[in-house]
């Protein structure tokens, strides 16, 4: 009877060892699993955005404009007027770029923002509810208290119902702990996700800071330019060269025109064609305007001091505001001249030209059929200018006419 006894606790202590060491290897895989292969991805995937992010926060304040750089290469052109107001308006419009580029980026990391915090709301909903399930696992093995496992080694059938009962332990140990690793990795995910929010927000700020400091660097040499206009026209030492450099600025305006007449005329000649006026009235040529400040016709020039015949008709407006095609017609040039800045002029057939510059910005290339109204370029300050304005002339069978025949103020 003790020999049958003595041969049972033996089975039964072999039959334990033998669960605990199924449920020691269910614990040991369970450790060794990576958890979920999507959630691991998409932790994958939220490291190399910020470190993406990071490099472009790094970045952000290396891409500003170099102003002791730029005011250096400006300097050594300051003797030469014409080459000074190129390089000038070149740095301008370099900035104007960039300023335009960071304003689109704000959006695009507006945009992104806004998906960023979507993701962090849901991996938050996510591990909440991961928490929640294991939360409730945890107080249904507090209440069983151990059962399973006693159940396991009492009431069992023999050795085989107790290696099935065991597999369903250990798949039952390995689902509580992958739900534990499944656990740390959505934490590790939000934070990842959150850490990425905290990135494209100082990525934003930054970005809005560099807006304000290119359109700082912007205004300053605007402003620049008009003083070192302003005060090499009034130097009285310069008088005299100042006048004879207007006077040849004007004759190289009047040349450039020309040219573009001749070359249009014997081309037309060359197909065939002629375009027609229908004698149509124009439109006013700016969007809005603040004043008439120069005038069309002969006037006193306000620094040189000389009389001088104004061959359009400047309209003040605010940098940017939209220039128009004053009818239908041809571009036949869009380009940029150190006089008259960023400038278009318009065919508008039976050799009637339309001329308007100054621009900061050109909507149009050469060749473009236009219609009445149609925006052409952005009132600036380039060339030969000190101030925002449009500068429109008309021209007639290769002579200046006062635009007022055409057009009339609104």
């Amino acid at each position: 009877m003790k020999k049958k006894q003595r041969m049972k606790a033996g089975v039964l202590l072999l039959l334990t060892a033998l669960f605990f060491m199924i449920l020691g290897s269910a614990v040991q895989n369970s450790r060794a699993a990576n958890g979920d292969a999507s959630i691991l991805q998409s932790i994958k995937e939220k490291q190399e955005q910020i470190s993406k992010a990071e490099k472009e926060k790094n970045g952000l304040k290396q891409n500003l404009s170099d102003v002791q750089k730029i005011k250096k290469s400006l300097e050594a052109k300051k003797k030469d007027l014409k080459s000074y107001i190129t390089e000038l308006d070149d740095q301008i419009a370099q900035i104007e770029a960039r300023v335009n580029d960071l304003q689109e980026q704000i959006a695009v990391k507006e945009s992104e923002i806004a998906d960023t915090q979507a993701q962090v709301e849901d991996a938050i909903c996510r591990e909440n509810d991961q928490m929640e399930n294991m939360i409730i696992r945890a107080r249904q093995m507090y209440e069983n208290n151990g059962s399973l496992v006693a159940e396991l080694l009492t009431n069992n059938e023999g050795l085989g119902d107790l290696l099935n009962r065991a597999e369903f332990m250990e798949k039952l140990v390995s689902y509580d702990k992958q739900q534990w690793h499944d656990f740390q990795n959505f934490r590790k995910y939000v934070q990842l996700c959150e850490r990425q929010l905290e990135l494209e927000n100082e990525i934003l700020n930054q970005t809005k800071e560099n807006v304000v400091l290119e359109q700082n660097t912007l205004e300053l040499f605007m402003e620049q330019k008009k003083a070192d206009i302003e005060a090499y026209e009034s130097d009285i030492s310069n008088q005299e060269q100042a006048i004879e450099e207007y006077e040849a600025m004007i004759a190289q305006q009047d040349e450039e025109i020309k040219a573009l007449e001749a070359a249009i005329a014997a081309e037309r000649k060359r197909l065939s064609l002629q375009r027609t006026y229908d004698g149509g009235t124009f439109t006013f040529p700016v969007a809005s305007y603040t004043r008439v400040s120069s005038d069309y016709g002969w006037r006193i020039h306000p620094k040189l001091k000389v009389k001088q015949f104004h061959n359009g008709v400047d309209l003040a407006s605010s940098k940017g505001t939209a220039i128009y095609a004053a009818y239908d017609g041809v571009v036949v040039a869009a380009a940029y001249s150190s006089t008259m800045g960023n400038y278009v002029m318009i065919d508008h057939g039976d050799n009637l030209y339309t001329i308007y510059m100054h621009a900061s910005t050109l909507k149009v290339s050469t060749d473009k059929v236009v219609k009445k109204g149609e925006t052409i370029a952005l009132v600036g300050s380039t060339g030969r200018a000190t101030g925002s304005h449009l500068h429109f002339s008309v021209r007639k069978d290769g002579e200046y006419v006062s635009p007022w025949d055409y057009i009339t103020e609104p």
